[in-house]
């Protein structure tokens, strides 16, 4: 993992526990986003935090639909900021 990848994980760790209202000690990649009692409007903030921070859009609808646990979203959002940077 390079530097600006693990960076970019604990800003991301951070950002989820800041606007999801979860102590950042309780969230670990493993953890299932349910298990962290992240409600939806929470996420919806996560969701929007991280579009206005890193300039990204992430379909609800479409990319969301597989994420379960917290690396299942910091992987998503990983890869669209690296998309990003590539366009």
């Amino acid at each position: 993992m390079s530097t600006d990848r693990e960076t970019l994980t604990r800003e991301l760790l951070a950002l989820v526990a800041d606007e999801g209202m979860v102590e950042a000690s309780e969230i670990a990649p493993e953890k299932r986003l349910e298990d962290l009692d992240i409600q939806l409007a929470d996420f919806v903030m996560i969701l929007m935090a991280i579009e206005e921070k890193y300039d990204v859009y992430i379909s609800v609808d479409n990319e969301l639909s597989d994420v379960e646990t917290v690396q299942d979203l910091l992987d998503l959002v990983i890869a669209k900021i690296e998309e990003q940077k590539a366009a």
